[in-house]
């Protein structure tokens, strides 16, 4: 009997992720598909284009381009197309690095119509919320600006492997067909989706499993030595604990307080350093199983660390920046 409540406890987890999987997989798979279409059709070289002054800069070809302006429509869209790249051979890990801190910025930007503007701003005021939005986006284009930086400073050709891409010059010549064409396509997709699909099933499903038998929130401990060293009022702490487990909750939390307790850029502040408190746990509980999934573990780690790096240094520099003036 005492293998019973594991194998329960397995079996719910199932539950609970097989619908998250579901959907991922499916922005996953018409992601990757439409992509490969795209380069079927050559459509790649005419939407890429809009990049090159963002991809030339960093060395990096412009179909990658395509991938990081996808992001500002979907993060998932936008990582699962580079991984399509990088599993294809076409990109190698340095070149697929800088692609992801380039896409910093762009995914930041479809937060902005879909969560900021609709939801924080007008739960803190146009003043602290578009404050608060602003600075959030000097942290996302500082992290893009680095990785253009990057890019320029450590990539080559040597970084891309040209002949790894769908020629559409070779389909022209070979003169196929409309429907030859989507089968080409479908049969680069599959491979990818074998790869990216079984690995985000396990990965969140052993991430489900561990969240709900320990205490990942306990790590708002550490709030109060943190809120006191940068100089912020005692009740900084409760709002950034709750921001640490719900960010609307977070901005909710201090609206009431606006003028009275906090001046506008210590609340901006505050939201700010509750994103960093709040990165142990949101990386523990989404970065990892969605990086993992889609990268692999190895990979994965890199990416993890190098955007939660990127992010603690420029998040801390932009909270230093607004206690100092």
């Amino acid at each position: 009997m005492q293998g019973v409540y594991p194998l329960q406890s397995v079996g719910e987890a199932l539950l609970d992720v097989l619908p998250l999987v579901a959907r991922i997989a499916v922005v996953i798979s018409v992601a990757v598909y439409l992509a490969n279409v795209a380069v079927a059709f050559g459509l790649v070289q005419k939407i890429a284009g809009l990049s090159k002054y963002l991809t030339g800069p960093a060395n990096l070809p412009e179909d990658v381009g395509t991938a990081i302006l996808t992001t500002t429509v979907s993060t998932t869209a936008g990582y699962a197309m580079l991984a399509d790249l990088r599993e294809s051979g076409y990109l190698d890990d340095r070149a697929t690095l800088v692609a992801v801190m380039m896409n910093t910025f762009f995914g930041f930007t479809q937060h902005v119509f879909t969560y900021y503007i609709p939801v924080l701003i007008p739960i803190l005021g146009i003043y602290v919320g578009t404050l608060y939005v602003a600075s959030r986006a000097v942290i996302a284009l500082a992290i893009s600006l680095v990785g253009v930086a990057a890019g320029a400073m450590l990539l080559s050709e040597k970084n891309v492997d040209h002949s790894a891409q769908l020629d559409p010059d070779e389909l022209d010549e070979a003169n196929q067909t409309t429907r030859q064409r989507l089968l080409s396509a479908w049969d680069r997709t599959r491979p990818t989706l074998r790869r990216l699909v079984p690995r985000l099933a396990v990965i969140y499903t052993i991430v489900t499993l561990i969240v709900t038998q320990y205490d990942l929130e306990a790590i708002t401990g550490s709030v109060d030595p943190l809120a006191q060293l940068v100089g912020l009022p005692a009740a900084a702490v409760g709002v950034i604990a709750v921001y640490t487990v719900d960010t609307t909750a977070g901005a909710a939390t201090i609206a009431p307080m606006l003028d009275d307790i906090f001046t506008p850029r210590q609340a901006v502040a505050t939201l700010l350093l509750g994103g960093i408190i709040s990165f142990a746990v949101s990386t523990f509980k989404r970065s990892i199983p969605f990086q993992y999934g889609i990268w692999g573990a190895e990979f994965g780690t890199k990416v993890i660390v190098v955007n939660t790096v990127l992010k603690i240094v420029f998040i801390s520099l932009t909270v230093v920046t607004l206690l100092a003036i």
